[in-house]
């Protein structure tokens, strides 16, 4: 079972010189990732960093560590912005890029403010349809969709991702609910929300494998806030990744010292 760390790039960590160092410091204690909330605006005043561009610093700073947003609110961005980005990071990290994305949350308003679509329904819509966008852009050939809300005409996009056949997604997924899962089975992995016993992701692997049409490796990424139980327990109901999880209101020192212990 590999060992990340999950941290919101505001509150104590809003700063990038520090988001840096806390990514060096991972990387070279041992940890296995290093990946970070994508929010605009959240219940805390801030101060905030962008999550892409912190993460294009930490690529160019780091050796080993996975990286990446979790998630990245994908109704909310273009989707071939994003397609762009995502590869300009695959490189500058020479791989070791995993896009996390879902539909996001308006409970701080993060749409609604800035006249976005805050349902959930139009927001799903958004994530399907820019998903197929990015994969398409990523293959490196000439991209075609005429969709409910995108048009792509042709566009083509080089260079391609250097992870192949395209760059891990991870799917955001509140359990029970079955069409985040449906969802992310077509994808790479799965980072669920929610309270999760070992049972519950017994459950939720079991029915991501009841979609999937592939044998190919899929990671089950648990948050350690959403944990109950021993790492151990959920590594035997098939989880894959375990992120050790900090919040806003994580003192900057409690985070220091935990990464500094390593995995």
């Amino acid at each position: 079972m590999k060992r990340g760390v999950f941290l919101p790039p505001f509150g104590p960590f809003g700063d990038p010189a520090t988001l840096i160092d806390l990514a060096v410091t991972a990387d070279e204690a041992g940890w296995d990732g290093f990946f970070l909330w994508d929010h605009l605006v959240h219940r805390v005043a801030g101060p905030y960093v962008d999550a892409w561009i912190a993460l294009a610093a930490i690529a160019a700073r780091t050796e080993r560590v996975r990286i990446g947003p979790l998630v990245t609110p994908l109704p909310r961005r273009r989707p071939w912005k994003v397609a762009r980005e995502a590869v300009s990071v695959d490189h500058l990290s020479r791989g070791r890029l995993v896009l996390g994305v879902g539909i996001g949350t308006d409970h701080s308003r993060e749409f609604s403010a800035f006249g976005e679509a805050a349902d959930d329904r139009t927001r799903a819509e958004l994530l399907d349809e820019g998903l197929e966008i990015v994969t398409k852009l990523w293959a490196g050939e000439p991209a075609h969709h005429a969709g409910a809300h995108f048009h792509v005409d042709g566009a083509q996009f080089l260079p391609r991702p250097l992870q192949q056949p395209r760059i891990p997604i991870w799917c955001a997924a509140h359990w029970p609910h079955r069409t985040p899962l449906r969802r992310a089975a077509r994808y790479d992995g799965v980072v669920p929300i929610g309270n999760l016993p070992p049972e519950a992701v017994s459950d939720l692997v079991s029915e991501v494998r009841r979609h999937r049409t592939t044998d190919d490796a899929f990671d089950v990424a648990i948050p350690s806030w959403t944990a109950s139980a021993p790492v151990r327990d959920y590594e035997a109901a098939g989880a894959t990744w375990w992120l050790e999880a900090f919040r806003p209101d994580t003192p900057l020192t409690t985070a220091q010292e935990a990464l500094q212990r390593g995995p």
